[in-house]
């Protein structure tokens, strides 16, 4: 292959095109008219080095698809459709720092450097549609060697040829009929946290724009924050400052090493009698902010299995906007609201309202890849312009090869 030949097949690979910038269009941007005003939701958000050209984030998902910890074409397809669609910021679903942390055999993780290249592939896909790239840095803890969903069992105790001992602060199974982890010792710990930095340099290296640390839904993080899943009798277990001291040793770890936004996903209340609840989130968040998190990523529960909390709870439509709107009023952090917010009109309330920073919309995207165009085409038509100016559709960009069949294509 000649060289130019294999510069162009490589301009195809990374999503790069063969144009002049003349044609270049960055979906998710809305075009506004003298006087018309932009919904907040594709307000630009800058945080530290990186500009977000909107406020939608398609948050982690996991889809089980990965080989030995390997991401592939299904990524590249899965997460680049998002880019496409406008999305401000795309994050790649929870990628393990360590083999065993994965929460099946089928995840992701980002424990070798031969890992680097493949999420540098997706990176570079959705750096070229205008988007930026997340990860979410992870260990399962207690839930860790579970089979998919879609397999039909619900649990990690049943042995099979791919499964692994799970480990945790405690040696607590998560519900009935899940495996007991084998308690880390204190060396286990240090090496973990070895572990998130040797991660976070390869994020570094793969492109990544964004890191999210998961502390949430009963993973490792929040079996460490919780009282019902931690009970060790030494300095990462009892009182509250204890029971942090591993989340705070990791942000340590990794904000030095680490220019670029770092956000904590958070289970704000894990909704059971005893447990971690919204007060403890509050005063979590204050500490992060001064070790210098950017964003927390509110969302609730996981950590307890159903059958022994004791509390039912009904979701619905931005239930669990009042923890980010909390955290970020008492706190003064950016916040992040995740959680059924399925409707353009709710988004932009959550952002006009002031209860939140960004906008995690997860299933929604699933069903419509292309839902932050929607959305665009959505606030536009119920936007009511300023008097005595123009009364023009707001137009989202799409991509120019489908905007010119779409009809909405201008040079």
């Amino acid at each position: 292959m000649s060289s130019s030949n294999g510069e162009k097949v490589k301009g195809v690979l990374e999503g790069t095109y063969p144009w002049t910038d003349q044609y270049r269009v960055n979906p998710g941007i809305v075009e506004v008219t003298d006087g018309q005003t932009l919904p907040k939701l594709f307000e630009p958000l800058t945080i530290r080095n990186v500009t977000f050209k909107n406020r939608v984030v398609v948050p982690p998902m996991c889809m089980y698809s990965a080989e030995e910890g390997y991401v592939g074409d299904f990524h590249l397809a899965h997460l680049g459709s998002f880019a496409m669609g406008g999305a401000g910021l795309v994050i790649m679903e929870a990628t393990s720092v360590t083999l065993d942390g994965r929460i099946s055999p089928y995840c992701p993780t980002l424990h070798e450097d031969a890992q680097v290249a493949p999420i540098q592939r997706i990176a570079k896909f959705i750096h070229a549609q205008g988007a930026k790239f997340g990860i979410q840095l992870a260990h399962a803890g207690r839930k860790a060697s579970s089979p998919p969903p879609f397999h039909g069992r619900s649990s990690n105790l049943t042995p099979s040829p791919l499964s692994w001992t799970p480990v945790a602060p405690s040696p607590i199974a998560f519900g009935p009929d899940w495996a007991i982890p084998k308690e880390l010792s204190k060396s286990d710990i240090l090496d973990l946290i070895q572990s998130f930095i040797d991660s976070t340099l390869r994020a570094e290296r793969a492109g990544i724009d964004v890191i999210e640390i998961h502390a949430a839904h009963g993973y490792l993080m929040s079996n460490f924050l919780s009282p019902l899943s931690n009970h060790r009798e030494d300095e990462y277990g009892g009182s509250f400052e204890n029971r942090i001291r591993f989340l705070v040793q990791v942000v340590n770890a990794i904000r030095p090493i680490w220019s670029k936004p770092l956000f904590v996903r958070i289970s704000a209340d894990e909704y059971a009698e005893g447990g971690w609840n919204s007060n403890d989130t509050v005063e979590l968040a204050k500490i992060l902010k001064d070790l210098g998190v950017d964003v927390l990523d509110c969302s609730s529960g996981g950590n307890i299995h159903g059958a022994l909390s004791g509390v039912s709870i009904t979701s619905h439509p931005g239930y669990q906007v009042p923890y980010a709107d909390e955290v970020k009023k008492k706190t003064g952090l950016m916040t992040m609201a995740v959680g059924l917010i399925t409707e353009p009109a709710l988004a932009e309330d959550i952002l006009q309202k002031g209860a939140a920073d960004l906008i995690a919309i997860g299933r929604q995207h699933l069903r419509n890849p292309s839902f932050t165009l929607t959305a665009a085409n959505a606030l536009s038509s119920t936007a009511a312009p300023s008097p005595s100016t123009s009364t023009a559709p707001l137009l989202p960009t799409y991509i120019p090869q489908y905007a010119w069949s779409i009809g909405k294509f201008k040079i």
